[in-house]
């Protein structure tokens, strides 16, 4: 049976070249046509991913909560995006933005993302102690059982007992 070798370590920073100043003038003209091209669905995006987007530039490095937050956030604006998709217009896009509630659904969408990032460890608190405490409780009624079982004599010998050395 061959040994597999071991792989190197690989630097990613290292392994990835900056793009030259050509490449880049052609990646944000490219970038560019396609925001202009989709400009009611960008505008629709920007506004309605705007906790998202703080998120990502207050706290870039906490991805848990830039996941949660965010697949709130983009559950909120889906269905507003597929209604502007139905009738591609500024006059829809703005009309969509201008509803209060529009606004409510995809923001407190992303409102309801942070309250489960931030409470979930407490639920999970809150279940374990539970159950613990109910195991507790099960573990108390086996010794009351137990007691009466074999009289509270024979278990206080017990539990006095010196343990016995093994040689």
């Amino acid at each position: 049976m061959k040994k597999m070798p071991k792989k190197k370590n690989v630097d990613f920073k290292k392994s990835f070249k900056s793009l030259s100043l050509a490449q880049k003038s052609l990646l944000f003209v490219f970038l560019a046509i396609v925001a202009s091209s989709f400009l009611p669905a960008v505008i629709v995006l920007l506004i309605g991913l705007l906790p998202t987007i703080t998120i990502l530039i207050v706290d870039p490095k906490n991805s848990a909560k830039l996941v949660i937050v965010g697949c709130f956030n983009l559950s909120g604006l889906f269905v507003y995006l597929i209604n502007l998709i139905n009738k591609f217009s500024f006059d829809n896009a703005f009309t969509i933005l201008g509803d209060v509630f529009n606004m409510i659904i995809m923001l407190g969408s992303a409102a309801l993302g942070f309250l489960v990032y931030h409470e979930m460890p407490n639920l999970f608190a809150y279940i374990a102690q539970n159950s613990a405490q109910r195991r507790l409780v099960n573990i108390d009624k086996e010794l009351e059982k137990i007691t009466e079982e074999w009289g509270e004599k024979i278990i206080d010998e017990q539990i006095h007992q010196p343990l016995a050395k093994k040689p």
